[in-house]
């Protein structure tokens, strides 16, 4: 997975702060025990004496090195038992004073080797999730917030169904393309319908799920996609070409792309040439794709280039969206 390298610092400087202001409550227990038992500052110092004799009575030579650092062995065995009772005497756990790492697979340092470990990846996820909400109100939407009975029982006309049937399938989809993201058969998917009908929502959910399960996840406009594109094209080296080039790599790269609003942008040659890289780069690396529109496939098929259409129609489960603006229906009911 590719978390954007923002994301990654803040979450790395989470983590070390979360260790040091560990370190730092302990140091302030410490001082406190000691204040109240002077006897344990005594006794850490010759625990620390004893610690010290161990290593020098494995490196003794001419005495017999086992014999002695049995002995060692057994004098900080004493200590500290001696020291959990003061512990104890104090209302405190045995190991309260000793400074653990939070994380024991990988020392809170937030790497296993290579791989980066659960406790960094919890802080990226949490880090990305404040990201989108800058962009989707994440505040309450979620799958179990969803709301059907907005959509209405009775048949749509031209459409075979109701929206609430129709809805009842597309939230299943989205549901389990979300929970059982890079395990669910279908890789892409096209939110087709017109405004107010629960495009954003759902992508909102499936950002929300799909990020908390530790997987990067980049959501942005149409527009504001090309709009990165077209500057790093023509601002180069500047320092927004630059900052463009990492933007599009973030689209390019993350495991998830949820692009919101296709068909709203201006339609040129070159938001042509974006969209077709954007699609196929990630169709051929097999990272998933989200794209709401308010376009059918057909109105997509006027307006775009036949392979990028073909790509679309080929790779993407087209989800149709059908029924009342759900604002206006929201609106009404207040």
């Amino acid at each position: 997975m590719s978390y954007n390298a923002n994301i990654l610092r803040r979450a790395a400087q989470r983590l070390e702060q979360e260790r040091r202001d560990r370190q730092d409550r302990v140091e302030r227990l410490r001082l406190e025990a000691y204040e109240r038992e002077p006897r344990l500052a005594r006794l850490d110092r010759r625990i620390q004496g004893t610690m010290a004799g161990l290593v020098a009575a494995a490196l003794r030579q001419g005495d017999d090195p086992v014999q002695a650092v049995q002995a060692v062995r057994e004098e900080n065995q004493n200590l500290q038992r001696e020291r959990a009772v003061l512990l104890g005497g104090l209302g405190l756990p045995e190991d309260a004073l000793d400074n653990k790492p939070a994380c024991p697979l990988c020392r809170d340092s937030g790497w296993q080797g290579a791989r980066m470990c659960r406790c960094l990846k919890r802080l990226c996820a949490q880090e990305q999730i404040k990201e989108l909400s800058k962009l989707l109100d994440l505040g309450d939407q979620s799958f179990d917030t969803f709301r059907m009975d907005y959509y209405s029982q009775t048949p749509y006309p031209g459409r075979g169904t109701s929206p609430r049937k129709n809805m009842e399938l597309v939230y299943d989809v989205c549901l389990n393309y979300a929970t059982k993201f890079g395990r669910f058969p279908l890789e892409n998917l096209f939110l087709s319908g017109s405004p107010g009908l629960g495009k954003t929502f759902l992508s909102a959910c499936v950002a929300r799920t799909v990020s908390e399960s530790g997987f990067s996840v980049v959501y942005d406009t149409a527009g504001s996609v090309f709009a990165q594109f077209e500057a790093r094209k023509f601002l180069r080296d500047s320092p927004g070409g630059l900052e463009a080039r990492d933007e599009t790599r973030r689209y390019l790269n993350c495991d998830l792309l949820i692009l919101d609003d296709l068909g709203s942008e201006l339609t040129t040659q070159f938001t042509q040439s974006a969209l077709y890289e954007l699609v196929n780069t990630r169709l051929t690396a097999r990272r998933h794709t989200m794209i709401s529109s308010n376009l059918s496939m057909r109105e997509a098929a006027q307006r775009y280039a036949p392979q990028i259409v073909s790509r679309l129609e080929g790779e993407y489960h087209i989800l149709h969206f059908f029924g009342d603006d759900i604002r206006l229906l929201r609106k009404n009911r207040l």
